[in-house]
């Protein structure tokens, strides 16, 4: 039976992800930098689809909780290993079923995340539960629609069993989180890395959650 979601790799290639991501630092470095204006110290992050920690190694001191979790176990046994600042913590958790309270955080972090998720309208109705109305929505997601095809990285990858549910060009990803209930706030295309990148900042409805 096929599988339907990209655990089974993930878990397989958790030890070999960090040294492969090292060719993309400058790309998860930018996409740093345009987050860090969006964020503060009373701020209380949860990042979805962590990884070993590309992203909250980077962006953790600048808030005053980041929650880094990821669905593979042994992709947080990776990011554990490493020193981390006290405001960082790490956890294995399902993004489409979150046990946190409704509005416990000011923004939700999902860095290529949503594309490799076979249901991410699950997960985006989860993200807007967990977030404080008007909370933050950071999304950074691969579009490879805008792209010539697959680089090579992405073709080994596929061919050990990584798995692609959605292929958007960017206009076609900022629509989708619009069906979804996010306001857009900023939204550029970056070039550099695996493929092209839509970086997307948005916000839930300030009234309430979507």
């Amino acid at each position: 039976m096929r599988e339907r979601d990209n655990k089974c790799f993930w878990q397989r290639f958790a030890r070999l992800y960090g040294p492969v991501m090292k060719s993309s630092r400058g790309v998860y470095e930018e996409v740093g930098r345009r987050m860090e204006p969006y964020l503060g110290q009373n701020m209380n992050v949860l990042e979805l689809a962590c990884g070993s920690g590309q992203l909250s190694f980077l962006l953790a001191k600048r808030v005053h909780l980041w929650e880094a979790t990821d669905f593979s176990e042994a992709m947080i046994e990776e990011a554990k290993k490493r020193g981390r600042p006290r405001s960082l913590h790490f956890s294995v958790q399902d993004a489409t079923c979150l046990p946190y309270a409704s509005g416990s955080f000011d923004a939700v972090v999902i860095s290529n995340g949503l594309h490799i998720m076979p249901h991410p309208e699950t997960a985006l109705t989860e993200i807007s539960r967990v977030l404080k109305p008007g909370g933050l929505l950071l999304a950074p997601t691969f579009v490879r629609k805008e792209g010539k095809g697959p680089g090579l990285r992405i073709h080994m990858m596929e061919l050990m069993g990584f798995r692609t549910f959605y292929k958007w060009d960017k206009a076609g990803f900022i629509a989708y989180l619009e069906e979804h209930g996010f306001g857009m706030m900023e939204q550029e295309l970056l070039e550099g890395g695996m493929a092209p990148l839509c970086f997307a900042a948005a916000r839930t409805a300030a009234s309430g959650h979507v």
